[in-house]
This record gives structure tokens, C-alpha cells and sequence, in this order.
């Protein structure tokens, strides 16, 4: 039977029971299993019965530390912002999809009204409300809401989690449209967490034909590597400075302090920075180096309007997304997922699979 005949053989409007499990943050390093009324639709939203949901570094940091600069845990919050599922039951209102279709999450819905989102720049709503951010409930869980717009069908050759990591993927996808990548780009990549990794497939995408990658961690060279990266540089024994060729452009994804500056002393006369990668609230800027070269450097804000071209990439097989996932885990287990990478040196990104 299809997925939209179970749905459908669940229920008129795809759900199966009036509760359901999450699993919630209740204070530092403290995730429980709770159960939950499943949520209800409102006009213009979804019911979506998730199916994969990928664990990123905020999800850790606010398990670890209980907030992220302004934003505080003060109450049980579920965590989770990189979600696909299929859709389980609509709204009033709703006629773009329909149940038991499949859809990955954008999982920030602006207000649509104010002067930002007006002029298209939703990622910097001020009333936006982002899954996993205090106080909005993410995606560990067995169903969610979204607005029927930020609920993206993805085809069948994109799998479960790769639908999920469509959400890191905007955000290597911003960061090369804020660099202005484009064809016969010399690009340097700073961190091979996730964030760089699928940076570096995008800025081949887009046409890049250098793209140098520096980490402290070999594993993640390496596998820079076999995603696209012309070079890489171990920055326990060499500088991004000796490049025999600068880049024009940077996309620091490590949110190291010291990286970062000395990425910055390695840019090209009227190259562009861009800051993607969450490090201290402060950061030394080498101010000298900025005004005699005239770089350009920007910070980097989630993402807008990039849902389209991270699913045509994906299908058309120019950006793999599977080759990230280094471990798979129950909703049960969703604390061993937030700290697997500290056990594991070579993870990369997990997912946890709510249904299971």
C-alpha cells in the first residue's frame, strides 16, 4: 500500500491516535519521553507525521549549555529544526497538498508583514518563529504544525533524511548566494562540520572551480574531499595564509575566533567573507587587512527562499546529502543522538527516525 493509503486507512484525515510521543528538553542535559496531544491544523497549516529529523549543533549547544545568546531554555522545549515527514492531515484552507504527501520542513514561519519580509528578507522577521528556538517546540516528535508554504513536496528520489538535511543544505546555499559564488570562484572553506560539507557541494554547484577546505580533523578532510574540495589544509600544521592562490571568497563555517581572523588575512584584494559559523558573541577583526584590501565582509542570518534550489539539486544528484548521515537513532534514544558527537570523532550528522 502506498503512503498515502496508510494515512488514509488511519483516518480521514491521516492520524493515527490523539497522542503522541516527544522527546523534550527539560533543563541541561536532562531529555525525557513525554506523550503529547497530537497538534490540530489550523487555517493554512499542516499536520505533518514526521519521519526523519536531523540533529544539528544548536540542538546540542542548548542541551549542553541551556541557551544560545539571547535565546534561553526557561521552560520544557522539544528540539529539532531539520524535519521531513508526510503530510497527515490539512488545515481549512489548505490546497496545495495533500495527505500523505512528502515534504521537508522549512522550519522558520516569518509574519509575511512587516517591512523585512516585505521586501523578501523573511529569514530577518522579527517575529519569526523557528522551530527549536525558545519558546517554539521543534521537530523531536512524532507530529508537528507548520504553514502549508513552508512545507516543501520533495519527489521520491529524495530519501527520508536527505529530505530532513534540505535544512543544513539552505544554509550552505545562503552562505554561497551572500558570497556571490558563481562560476570560476576560488573559494575557502573554514570547518568541515556539516555547515562546510555541504557548502563545499554547493559552491561546485555553483560553479566554483577552487574550493579549499581547512579542519583539525582528518576524517573530515578526507571525506571533503570526495565531496569536491580541489585542496585541503590541516590547520594543526599549515595556514590558510600560504595558499598559493587567495580566495575571493570565505565562508567561515568553524566559528572559530582565531580561524576566522586568519581566514580573513587570506582573502584577495575585494574579496567577500561571509560569517556562517556560530562562535563568541565578540570577534577581533583584522580592521587593516578589511580597509586595504576592501573585503566585504557579511554576516550570514538562516536562509530565504532556498527550498527550490536545494531540491533540484538534490534530485538532479549534484549535492549527495546521504553521505553526511553517520548514524541513525530512535526518538527514545534522542539523547544518545545529541551527544554522539562527542563519543565519536568521526560522526558527522545523525538522525533521529521519530517513528521508530
Amino acid at each position: 500500500m502506498s503512503r498515502a493509503g496508510v494515512l488514509a486507512a488511519a483516518g480521514t484525515d491521516g492520524l493515527r491516535a490523539p497522542v503522541m510521543r516527544a522527546a523534550v528538553l527539560r533543563g541541561i542535559g536532562d531529555v525525557v519521553v513525554e506523550e503529547r496531544p497530537v497538534p490540530e491544523a489550523g487555517p493554512g497549516e499542516v499536520v505533518v507525521r514526521v519521519t526523519s529529523v536531523g540533529v544539528c549543533g544548536s540542538d546540542t549547544h542548548y542541551y549542553d549549555h541551556g541557551r544560545i545568546g539571547r535565546f534561553v531554555v526557561e521552560s520544557p522545549l522539544v528540539l529539532g529544526h531539520e524535519a521531513a515527514g508526510e503530510v497527515a492531515a490539512l488545515g481549512p484552507g489548505v490546497g496545495t497538498l495533500a495527505v500523505g504527501q512528502r515534504v521537508s520542513v522549512e522550519p522558520g514561519v516569518p509574519d509575511l508583514t512587516c517591512p523585512q519580509c516585505l521586501a523578501g528578507r523573511y529569514n530577518l522577521c522579527p517575529g519569526m518563529r523557528f522551530f527549536a528556538t525558545p519558546p517554539i517546540d521543534g521537530a523531536f516528535a512524532e507530529y508537528v504544525v507548520v504553514h502549508a508554504a513552508f512545507a516543501h513536496p520533495v519527489p521520491e528520489t529524495i530519501g527520508d533524511d536527505a529530505a530532513a538535511l534540505l535544512e543544513p543544505l539552505s544554509v550552505g546555499i545562503w552562505a554561497c548566494r551572500r558570497g556571490r559564488v558563481g562560476a570560476g570562484s576560488r573559494v575557502l572553506i573554514t570547518g568541515a562540520g556539516p555547515i562546510g560539507l555541504v557548502s563545499i557541494q554547493v559552491a561546485r554547484a555553483f560553479g566554483a572551480t577552487e574550493i579549499v577546505v581547512s579542519d583539525v580533523n582528518p576524517a573530515r578532510l578526507a571525506l571533503a574531499r570526495d565531496l569536491g574540495a580541489t585542496a585541503v589544509v590541516d590547520a594543526r600544521t599549515a595556514r590558510v595564509t600560504d595558499l598559493p592562490r587567495p580566495p575571493d571568497v570565505l565562508l567561515e563555517c568553524s566559528g572559530h575566533p582565531a580561524a576566522t581572523g586568519e581566514a580573513i588575512r587570506a582573502l584577495d584584494r575585494a574579496g567577500r567573507a561571509v560569517l556562517v559559523g556560530m562562535g563568541g558573541d565578540e570577534l577581533p577583526l583584522p580592521l587593516s587587512v578589511v580597509q586595504e584590501r576592501e573585503l566585504e565582509v557579511t554576516g550570514t542570518f538562516r536562509y530565504a527562499n532556498t527550498w527550490p534550489t536545494a531540491i533540484a539539486l538534490v534530485a538532479a544528484g549534484r549535492i549527495d546529502l546521504d553521505r553526511l548521515v553517520t548514524g541513525t537513532y530512535r526518538l527514545d534514544q534522542a539523547e544518545d543522538a545529541l551527544t554522539a558527537g562527542r563519543r565519536d570523532p568521526q560522526s558527522v550528522k545523525v538522525v533521529v527516525h521519530p517513528q521508530t
